[in-house]
C-alpha cells in the first residue's frame, strides 16, 4: 500500500464491468463504492481504505471522520487482546483503537454502545487505526459553564479519566468534572453519565457529582422500607430505632442514620409506626398509596 491510504485522492476510472467499477492511483487499484454512475475516464475525488475484506475501496463520500478531522464514534466490538472496534461511518469498515490507548484498567474500557471522540491514523504497515482526541483536543473547543447551572441535571460523555477525577463533555461542549468523592464508581471511558452540577471552577470547567440529591437518597431507602414491609407476613419488620446499627447495615445496606430518616419518611406519610418489636404497617395503609404524594 502506499501513503494514500486513510486520505482523500483523485484518480481516473480506470476498469468497469457490469457489477464495479475501479480507479487507479499510484499502482494501487480501488473498488469503487459511489451512488453515481461512473463511466472509464472519469476522473473522481475519493476517500481510499481497505474493508473487513482487506479489499482496496475508494468512496466518493468523504468519511466526517478521517486523518484530518475528528468525530464521534461508536462502538460495536470488544477484543481484550486488540483493543475496541469503533463504527466511524466507513462502508463495511470499523477501526480498532488499540489496547495501548485504552485504560490499564479493563473495567475502564468502553463497552458496545459507548462512544468515542477520535480521528484516523496509520501506522508504518499502513494499517488504519482509531486515534483517540487528547485533553487538549476538547479544552481547545468546549464552552465555559456558568453559575447559573448550578444544581442542574446533565448528561455528559467521558472523555478523560484520571486519578483526580473523571473529565465529561456535553452535546452543548460544557466540560465537566467529577472528584472521586462525588462517585461511588469510576465510569468507563466514553460511557454517558448523569451528573449535577455543583459547582464552577475559575476557568469554567463545571464541578459535577454522580451523587443523588439528598432527598433522593432518602425517598429511595423509603421505598425500600415500604416494599419489605409490604412483602413480609404480617407488615412488620424487627427493626427499630435502637436496632444496632451493624445489623441494619447488614440487613438493609444503608447506616442506621440512613434507616431513621427512611423510617421518620414513612412516618410522616403516616404509612406505618414503631414499638418495641419493630417497624410496622399501619393497618388503613393501602397498596395503592403513594410515597411521593
Amino acid at each position: 500500500m502506499t501513503n494514500d491510504m486513510a486520505t482523500t485522492i483523485t484518480a481516473i476510472v480506470i476498469d468497469q464491468n457490469e457489477k464495479e467499477a475501479f480507479v487507479q492511483k499510484n499502482g494501487i487499484t480501488y473498488k469503487i463504492i459511489s451512488d453515481n454512475d461512473v463511466t472509464i475516464g472519469d476522473t473522481l475525488k475519493g476517500f481510499v481504505y481497505t474493508d473487513k475484506q482487506d479489499n482496496a475501496v475508494f468512496t466518493t463520500e468523504i468519511p466526517e471522520i478521517n486523518k484530518d478531522a475528528f468525530g464521534w464514534g461508536t462502538v460495536v466490538k470488544v477484543n481484550r487482546k486488540l483493543g475496541v472496534f469503533v463504527d466511524v461511518g466507513w462502508q463495511d469498515k470499523d477501526v480498532v483503537v488499540s489496547m495501548d490507548d485504552l485504560p490499564a484498567e479493563g473495567r475502564l474500557w468502553p463497552r458496545e454502545g459507548d462512544v468515542l471522540f477520535l480521528s484516523i491514523k496509520v501506522d508504518d504497515k499502513k494499517r488504519i487505526w482509531g486515534d483517540l482526541a487528547d485533553e487538549e483536543k476538547f479544552f481547545a473547543e468546549y464552552i465555559q459553564g456558568t453559575k447559573d447551572m448550578h444544581n442542574q441535571d446533565l448528561l455528559g460523555t467521558v472523555f478523560h479519566l484520571k486519578k483526580s477525577g473523571t473529565y465529561l463533555i456535553t452535546e452543548d461542549k460544557n466540560i465537566l468534572f467529577v472528584h472521586p468523592s462525588e462517585r461511588d464508581k469510576e465510569p468507563r471511558l466514553g460511557q454517558n453519565v448523569s451528573c449535577r452540577v455543583v459547582g464552577i471552577r475559575e476557568d469554567g470547567v463545571l464541578y459535577a457529582s454522580m451523587q443523588p440529591r439528598a432527598h433522593e437518597v432518602i425517598e429511595d431507602d423509603a421505598l425500600m422500607l415500604l416494599e419489605m414491609l409490604k412483602r413480609s407476613e404480617d407488615g412488620s419488620i424487627p427493626f427499630h430505632n435502637k436496632t444496632d446499627p451493624e445489623e441494619i447495615k447488614k440487613q438493609f445496606g444503608i447506616s442506621k442514620g440512613q434507616f431513621k430518616r427512611a423510617v421518620g419518611r414513612l412516618m410522616k406519610k403516616n404509612f406505618v409506626y414503631q414499638d418495641e418489636e419493630g417497624t410496622k404497617l399501619k393497618e388503613d395503609y393501602k397498596e395503592d398509596q403513594d410515597i411521593n404524594k
